[in-house]
């Protein structure tokens, strides 16, 4: 397994090894492109081999593995459990939670495409799904992090009009505003994305014998704007996707502080009800900055300190790897914890939640303590309609 593993890590990192040409036959396996990749000449390539093979410790990969499955499991349950709760309480389907749900959505397509794709990637080097999945899952993988970033970035400015406001109440439903902020944030995500799906192709190799369909960024595009997405990217997804949503909610969060510290907000009971929202809010941010950093750091350190001259740049590029699938897990955390910051910090979201589960517990025998809690719930929801959008 290190034979192959060496090989994508020079393709992706080490610029001595040469494109030499791209050959396509009459009936490509898989629609795959079937290219020849072998050194540069010895006159032009003076980069020294490395001193050692690159490689991965098998208890590394079992025990990523296994992880990758609590979480895949703790991130489906708890996320559509957020989604039903919403879908069949009233009271929770007003903007703030109508983006959280967006927010919960985007981390349910991250965990159901990402982690299978990921441990699949570390456990084996073939690539068996073809050319339009080897597009189709970095495009949905970028499209569900960018529905985080923007819904986190909305949440933060909603919450700082809607606590130095004074009469921003609505009643129940849908407000077109929302309809709009969720459309708006679904459709950039999406054409962010686009490059991704023309960045990456399949190609194949024969490396010792062995016949290998890789799915990567592939090392040359073909027009100049991937060429320079292709050179730019890490950076652009550290600006955009990690440090715009923690200024946005730094900026919005200021002013916020500001204003109350200022006495240009009145501290009434639902004040502070909306000021436990923007708590939940600023704990999702911060989840979310915690969870994405180490997977950041991992790249912003290849573009700095890898010399592809260093003889040792291949122990480098392992521990590189090992970073990557440990930032690619905490990324996959952030997706789990989300339900998980709510019920520890919103109280509304924590009673929604317990009775979802003595819903399911009243299959076995439970069937007063579910009605009482719903009926003690639907009270406090009546009582709390008409200041919806404060909770």
């Amino acid at each position: 397994m290190e034979g192959p593993v060496i090989v994508l890590l020079l393709l992706c990192f080490n610029s001595s090894l040469g494109f030499i040409s791209a050959q396509t036959t009459d009936k490509p396996p898989d629609d795959a492109k079937n290219i020849s990749w072998k050194p540069l000449n010895a006159t032009a390539n003076k980069t020294p081999m490395c001193s050692g093979p690159a490689r991965i410790k098998d208890a590394f990969k079992y025990i990523n593995s296994i992880v990758s499955c609590f979480v895949f499991l703790f991130g489906m349950v708890g996320n559509l459990t957020l989604l039903r709760i919403i879908k069949e309480h009233k009271c929770m389907r007003n903007g703030p939670y109508i983006l959280i749900g967006s927010l919960a959505l985007g981390d349910i397509l991250h965990v159901l495409i990402g982690i299978p794709i990921n441990v699949y990637k570390l456990l084996a080097v073939d690539w068996p799904f073809g050319v339009l999945l080897c597009k189709l899952v970095p495009f949905i993988q970028k499209t569900s992090v960018g529905i985080t970033v923007l819904s986190l970035c909305a949440l933060s400015i909603d919450r700082y009009r809607v606590v130095a406001s004074r009469s921003h109440i609505k009643g129940l439903g849908f407000p077109k505003w929302t309809a709009i902020k969720l459309s708006l944030i679904w459709t950039i995500s999406t054409l962010l994305a686009v490059p991704e799906a023309v960045a990456f192709d399949l190609i194949t190799m024969d490396y010792r014998g062995e016949h290998l369909r890789i799915c990567l960024l592939h090392p040359v595009q073909s027009t100049p704007f991937m060429q320079f997405y292709k050179m730019a990217k890490d950076w652009w997804l550290f600006g955009f996707y990690f440090i715009v949503p923690l200024a946005c909610t730094a900026v919005f969060y200021s002013l916020m502080t500001w204003r109350i510290l200022s006495g240009s907000v009145k501290l009434d009971k639902h004040i502070k009800q909306r000021h436990e929202v923007a708590w939940t809010v600023f704990c999702l941010v911060l989840v979310f900055a915690i969870c994405w950093f180490p997977l950041h750091l991992s790249r912003i350190l290849k573009l700095t300190i890898y010399d592809e001259h260093d003889p040792n740049r291949c122990k480098l590029l392992s521990t590189f790897l090992v970073l990557d699938y440990i930032g690619l897990n905490m990324a996959s955390v952030n997706s789990c914890i989300n339900p998980m910051a709510l019920y520890v910090v919103s109280k509304r979201f924590k009673n929604y939640f317990k009775v979802t589960c003595y819903y399911v517990s009243r299959e076995i025998g439970c069937d007063s303590r579910v009605k009482s809690l719903s009926l003690t719930l639907h009270k406090s929801d009546l009582a709390h309609n008409i200041y919806i959008n404060h909770v």
